[in-house]
């Protein structure tokens, strides 16, 4: 919210509506089309930002200009700090700090939000970007007994312990009464709090959003409460996870208060170790240093468990809530194993805190294989080595074990704030894609917050959504003549594609009519020829964001694209199929153009069975990278087919070596090769030098389409962070 009140300030001293309008929500055209300079550095999804920001009057001459430049403009995007660099040339003096900000989202987006710090405290000041800590003595002193304390829960924090210390500071601690809210409790809650009302005491409501048909009746209550009446020592404390059923009146008449969860390895590893003391630490007997060992693993697996999570599907697929209750649970499994075998039982750890308790979580099961595979890095003979290094650059390791718990607490307060990706097992890429989705996420709430009635300079909602709608009615086609495809193509046993391309077709058209029509009447309904209907609202609503509408999604493919690359991508697609009609079956099928690519890999492995006579359950596939282009691949393999399409995420493809090997430095992405995929009958699965990788649709990893067996000579050091993605264009990755 702050960057966003800091800019609109800005925007009254001469700034423009349209350049904050491309900082939140990206550029709806491009002004001309001119190829990419710099193909080696600069992603093709880079310099398309590049092009499009030049639709803006400040930037006009920016692309062309941006050729002359080549060298200053590499020195930034290589730089750690970009945003502390100087711009080249001309643009250095041109545009002011705000509009600086466009240049670094184009080519540095992972940076954007250093640069918004900066940008808010050069303009309002340093303690605007500083982190608040919660002080409950100044929050109680600006309270009433009629106004509620509400503390909004964040995942993974409880400020239940915070207001223990503090009633005991004000010696109410024999005064405080905490329930948590639940089925059943309504009726308790009630009367205590009627009577802490009556008697002036503390009462502490846990968990107001596991009860939503409680909060009816607490909201009356607080309505109730008699300034004049009721006790003045009393006050009512709540904790809510954020929930549309939460009481608004209660909202806007209490006090609210939130508190951030402890964040990175450092912070977890500090507040497990508190909990510990040296009578604990020397509790296991002659297995004293052993538990010692595995007991510092554990809580940094821990660590890792829950961090993992910031780096969004790099990390896990779904986003689990792993809580210290798992991590207690496994130390006290640790200790009983330890006293009742002579030897470890590492097979019996593993499996207890993989499999069940950190594993009962996990409901994917290439997570459940990420997580064994990390587990097993921490949960091993190795770590009982003194000095046992758990990351290659040696700075989170085993201690002596002869030291106190004092030594262990400054060894923890001896690590690093800021994570490095190794200690999570990921390329330092990773960091990349965490800073990026962290800009993204922010520029979306900034959206979200935007008001619905434009001031200052640039064009209105209205204009700016009449142009998007006759910039998208020109560049979508017509829906295909379906009739002329099935005479074409028709239905027959030897030829599958025939069948799934009308399915294509079918589903591509329903698209195609529902934007039509659903631009024709909002057109209309912008001239007041038509009433605005809640549906119309919402779609011009996310015209005007750059959005995909909800009625289009829903009837589209999954897509994480911002509206001007997804209809970039639906023309390519739909010319795809184009392609395929007038031509005939392509050579080599683009599986990314497919609206449901499982129908496609089915059709292929039918042909085969139908072929060969052979049972289809029997028909895996095997894969074969191509070592050819496009230009070389002219006919259709005779079994099976050729495909292009998929990109690499936390690897890439060597094709000198023909093997999976480490990303490039900043290179998020890597197309793959042409794959020919090959229908094999009763394949057996090669068990060494083979990476079985999972294939996803959208970089949110939901769903797996299948795996594809690549081969890698050594196991690389991380494991489900690799994925093949469908990808439409290389200049429009997804966001």
């Amino acid at each position: 919210m702050i960057p966003s009140l800091c800019c609109r300030d800005k925007l009254q001293d001469g700034g423009t509506r349209d350049e904050w309008r491309f900082l939140l929500a990206g550029g709806a055209h491009k002004p001309k089309e001119l190829p990419n300079p710099a193909p080696d550095w600069l992603s093709d999804r880079s310099w398309g930002d590049v092009l499009t920001v030049a639709a803006l009057p400040n930037f006009a001459d920016f692309a062309e200009d941006f050729l002359n430049y080549i060298e200053g403009f590499e020195r930034l995007f290589d730089s750690q700090e970009p945003h502390h660099e100087k711009l080249p040339g001309k643009w250095e003096t041109d545009l002011d700090d705000f509009q600086k900000l466009l240049v670094y989202k184009c080519l540095r987006a992972d940076k954007l939000t250093n640069a918004f710090q900066d940008f808010v405290a050069n303009n309002l000041g340093q303690r605007f970007i500083e982190p608040q800590t919660a002080n409950l003595n100044l929050v109680f002193k600006d309270s009433s007994p009629s106004t509620p304390l509400i503390f909004v829960l964040s995942q993974g924090t409880d400020p239940a312990a915070d207001l223990y210390k503090f009633a005991e500071e004000m010696r109410f601690s024999k005064k405080l009464t905490a329930i948590s809210l639940g089925q059943g409790q309504g009726p308790r809650a009630e009367a205590l709090m009627r009577s802490a009302m009556e008697r002036g005491k503390w009462v502490f409501f846990q968990n107001c959003h596991l009860a939503p048909s409680f909060m009816p009746a607490l909201e009356r209550l607080i309505e109730q409460i008699d300034p004049d009446k009721v006790h003045r020592d009393f006050r009512l404390w709540l904790t809510s996870m954020p929930s549309p059923k939460f009481p608004v009146f209660i909202l806007q008449n209490g006090s609210k208060m939130t508190v951030e969860p402890p964040r990175g390895i450092k912070a977890n590893l500090l507040r497990s170790y508190t909990g510990f003391t040296d009578d604990y630490l020397n509790s296991c007997g002659f297995k004293t240093p052993e538990f010692k060992h595995l007991l510092l693993s554990l809580c940094l697996f821990h660590g890792v468990a829950i961090e993992r999570r910031k780096f969004g599907p790099l990390g896990f697929n779904i986003p689990y809530e792993f809580t210290d209750g798992d991590l207690r649970i496994c130390i006290s499994q640790l200790k009983m194993f330890l006293e009742e075998y002579e030897e470890i039982p590492f097979k019996v750890l593993l499996y207890t805190a993989g499999h069940i308790n950190y594993g009962g979580r996990v409901t994917d099961d290439w997570d459940r294989r990420c997580l064994m595979n990390v587990l097993g890095d921490f949960y091993t003979p190795d770590v009982l080595v003194t000095d046992h290094e758990y990351s290659p650059s040696g700075i989170y390791k085993q201690i002596d074990p002869d030291n106190d718990h004092s030594n262990y607490i400054a060894f923890i307060k001896s690590l690093p704030i800021n994570d490095n990706p190794e200690i999570f097992g990921l390329h330092d890429n990773a960091n990349i894609t965490f800073a990026q989705t962290e800009t993204f996420n922010s520029l979306q709430a900034l959206l979200l917050l935007q008001p619905k009635s434009s001031s200052g300079g640039g064009k209105s909602r209205e204009e700016v959504m009449e142009d998007t709608s006759n910039d998208i009615l020109r560049e979508v086609p017509d829906p295909i003549d379906i009739e002329m495809v099935m005479n074409k193509y028709p239905v027959i046993y030897e030829q599958s594609m025939n069948t799934v391309l009308i399915q294509e077709i079918i589903r591509y058209n329903r698209l195609l009519l529902s934007i039509k029509s659903s631009l024709h009447d909002l057109m209309k309904a912008l001239k007041g020829l038509v009433v605005m209907s809640q549906a119309l609202e919402e779609m011009s609503n996310s015209l005007f964001i750059n959005q995909v509408p909800d009625m289009w999604g829903d009837k589209a493919y999954p897509s994480l694209k911002p509206l001007a690359a997804w209809v970039i991508d639906l023309v390519a697609r739909v010319g795809f199929m184009k392609d395929w009609i007038d031509n005939g079956t392509p050579p080599i099928f683009w599986i990314s153009g497919f609206f449901f690519p499982q129908a496609f890999l089915t059709g292929t492995l039918q042909n085969f069975a139908r072929k060969r006579i052979v049972s289809i359950d029997t028909i895996t596939f095997s894969f074969k990278m191509m070592k050819e282009s496009a230009s070389d691949l002219k006919t259709s393999p005779e079994d099976g087919c050729y495909i292009r399409g998929l990109y690499a995420e936390g690897a890439r493809w060597d094709m000198t070596e023909s093997q999976l090997t480490e990303s490039r430095p900043k290179e998020l992405f890597t197309e793959m090769p042409i794959i020919w995929l090959i229908p094999e009958s009763n394949r057996k699965p090669v068990l060494s030098g083979i990476y079985e990788c999972p294939v996803y649709k959208t970089l949110t990893r939901a769903g797996s389409l299948y795996s594809l067996a690549l081969f890698s000579r050594s196991p690389l050091y991380r494991e489900v962070d690799i994925t093949l993605v469908l990808f439409s264009r290389s200049f429009e990755l997804e966001i």
